[in-house]
């Protein structure tokens, strides 16, 4: 009973210290990864991939949902960290689509069919942008609302349909563009 309550709570020694929760997370985490990489594969011309981390940095920490990426140009394998910011942004964009995807999986008809991206936009290059662009019009064109709040004009300059919010100092007002 004591090593299948130390098993459990991720207290083997000279084990990773995973416990029966972050087991079953990385299950869940794993099928998120795989749909959120084929949305990242199209943002980043095939450059980048997300993986779970194979081993905690330290036999002292947690580990089980710490991912890496892996560079295809490169052929290495490194932190997630170390992606710049429109890179990260893409990393965290194809994350919420790979999230969104997993739920309506899982979650017996239960459907996401809207999706806010806030920002972000802004630390992305032109390539970038259209790449991102190019994946939020597809899943629109496929019957998700995807509102995205920005201030790059070039962005609200793509979009069709808008609400603009006007602030002056009576309070702020909205616009409504088709």
């Amino acid at each position: 009973i004591n090593v299948l309550y130390q098993t459990a709570s991720g207290q083997l020694k000279q084990k990773d210290k995973i416990t029966f929760e972050y087991y079953v997370q990385t299950a869940y985490f794993t099928k998120v990864i795989e749909q959120a990489n084929k949305r990242l594969s199209v943002m980043t011309q095939g450059r980048y991939a997300l993986i779970l981390r194979d081993k905690a940095i330290s036999q002292a920490s947690k580990s089980g949902l710490d991912l890496d990426v892996v560079d295809f140009h490169t052929n290495s394998k490194r932190e997630v960290s170390t992606l710049s910011g429109g890179e990260s942004f893409k990393a965290a964009l194809a994350l919420a689509l790979g999230m969104s995807d997993v739920i309506q999986i899982f979650a017996g008809g239960i459907e996401v069919d809207i999706l806010f991206v806030d920002e972000g936009f802004g630390s992305l290059d032109q390539e970038s942008l259209d790449q991102a662009i190019e994946v939020l019009m597809k899943l629109s064109s496929d019957s998700r609302l995807i509102g995205i709040i920005s201030h790059v004009s070039e962005l609200k300059q793509r979009i069709d349909q808008k609400i603009i919010v006007h602030k002056d100092l009576n309070g702020s007002t909205i616009e409504i563009r088709r």
